[in-house]
């Protein structure tokens, strides 16, 4: 019962700290993890809706899931680069992340139009207005991200 206790301490400090690390990023990279489970069940649960059930193609969604966190983490890269190149030509620049939160946000919203995908393969209604308010947030995040680009 203590150890079970003290296991759950440790990993409660362990992602707190993680989180507290992570700051403003932390919150979309939690939502995207999410994201990421529920198309994966979603998907497969189309599949085998489907009789198209095949652990390669299981697999393949996981390492595309793992693509997606490598993403965000180049995106974070990015950003501690742009970040400190600017410290070290005198410019203070208020925020140290942009393109994280920004590539983060985009790879929530693929998920979100797979999900709807996985869900309509099963045969379950979807609101035409959910389709059309997730695609149009996603060109506003891509148009978004190229006006601060540029």
């Amino acid at each position: 019962m203590e150890n079970k206790i003290l296991q759950n301490l440790s990993l409660s400090a362990v992602f707190a700290a993680l989180l507290s690390y992570l700051g403003m990023v932390a919150v979309p990279i939690v939502i995207l993890v999410i994201t990421m489970i529920v198309d994966y069940i979603t998907g497969m649960s189309a599949a085998w809706y489907n009789a198209e059930l095949s652990s390669k193609k299981g697999m393949k969604g996981v390492v595309k899931k793992v693509g997606y966190l490598a993403l965000v983490v180049v995106a974070m890269a990015l950003d501690w680069l742009i970040y400190c190149g600017l410290q070290q030509i005198g410019i203070r620049f208020g925020y140290g992340v942009f393109f994280a939160v920004l590539v983060a946000i985009w790879l929530i919203i693929n998920e979100l139009i797979s999900t709807l995908e996985n869900l309509s393969r099963m045969g379950v209604p979807i609101p035409n207005f959910l389709k059309k308010i997730v695609g149009k947030l996603k060109t506003t995040v891509e148009i978004k991200g190229d006006d601060k680009n540029d």
